[in-house]
């Protein structure tokens, strides 16, 4: 926005476009944002490891606090199929399916619910387990074995421990996606020094091209003036000459060959690394050697 007023100058133009080519190149060249390392998201990349394809899938949130709405944007980042929120309170449910186009229920109906969906994320903090064993086994025959795949992430625990002894039912507690986050965290690490030497060295580059913008005007005023002072002499020089087209093509392009030599040596000089290191005072020293102050002044 602040490009489109022209608020920014060259410098933080380049700077806001290269941060953002930074960034792009640090999310292809690295795996810094793959892995999961808040618990929310590692329930997500459980169930996407469990079912593949979330976009066919429904969820029921069993409660309606921060944990199951951070579950719920990343569910529905992934294109889950369907969110279905319960809560003690109906009210809060439905504020929280609002969010999502997703539909609520109460509490009492929960075991219902089970026959159709397919992830449960149950994150209440009620002192009572609110799925037993008993309530799922029978659901299993109904719902023709289709697995059903519980994470609870509460504490104390929401979900009966007993549920991971129930064929296709699959039960993660907040302890197995801490390790998974502990994992995933370390990895994240490594990645990170990955995107650090990215970073350096895009910096480095940045630096480069603010040390050549300082030598850049000075040696285009060296072209321009070396120019100037070629068209001047033969200017002056060919019209007391008796040549022909030819000829005078051949001593105008003599003179500009002998003017990018003479130019040759100060021109590379102005472009190395060490007159980018202090470039003021050595291209200050360059402009009143070549006399382009005085250009300046005149201008």
């Amino acid at each position: 926005y602040a490009t489109e007023l022209n608020c920014t100058g060259p410098q933080l133009n380049k700077l806001l476009h290269k941060s953002f080519s930074v960034a792009k190149r640090v999310r292809n060249e690295t795996g810094i944002g793959s892995s999961a390392v808040s618990i929310s998201y590692a329930a997500v990349e459980l169930a996407k490891k469990i079912f593949g394809k979330l976009d066919d899938k429904k969820v029921l949130l069993i409660g309606a606090g921060e944990m199951a709405e951070l579950a719920a944007e990343h569910l529905v980042g992934q294109g889950v199929g369907g969110v279905i929120v319960a809560n003690r309170t109906f009210s809060k449910a439905v504020d929280l399916a609002k969010q999502f186009y997703g539909s609520a229920c109460v509490l009492e109906e929960l075991i219902t619910q089970l026959e159709d969906v397919d992830i449960i994320i149950s994150s209440t903090g009620s002192p009572d387990l609110i799925i037993r064993a008993e309530q799922v086994k029978p659901l299993m025959r109904t719902r023709r074995n289709r697995p059903l795949f519980f994470i609870d992430i509460a504490v104390p625990r929401d979900l009966d421990p007993a549920l991971n002894d129930i064929d296709d039912v699959f039960l993660y507690d907040i302890d197995d996606l801490s390790q998974v986050v502990e994992m995933n965290r370390s990895e994240r690490e490594k990645e990170a020094v990955k995107a650090h030497r990215i970073v350096d060295e895009e910096a480095l580059k940045f630096v480069r091209w603010q040390q050549n913008m300082t030598v850049s005007p000075t040696i285009v005023a060296l072209r321009h003036k070396a120019d100037d002072i070629c068209k001047q002499e033969l200017a002056r020089t060919l019209p007391k000459l008796d040549l022909d087209k030819p000829a005078r093509e051949k001593i105008e392009k003599m003179a500009l060959a002998i003017s990018a030599k003479l130019l040759h040596h100060p021109l590379r000089f102005m472009k190395t690394e060490s007159c980018r290191k202090g470039s003021d005072e050595k291209v200050d020293m360059i402009r009143t050697i070549f006399g382009l102050e005085n250009d300046d002044d005149a201008s």
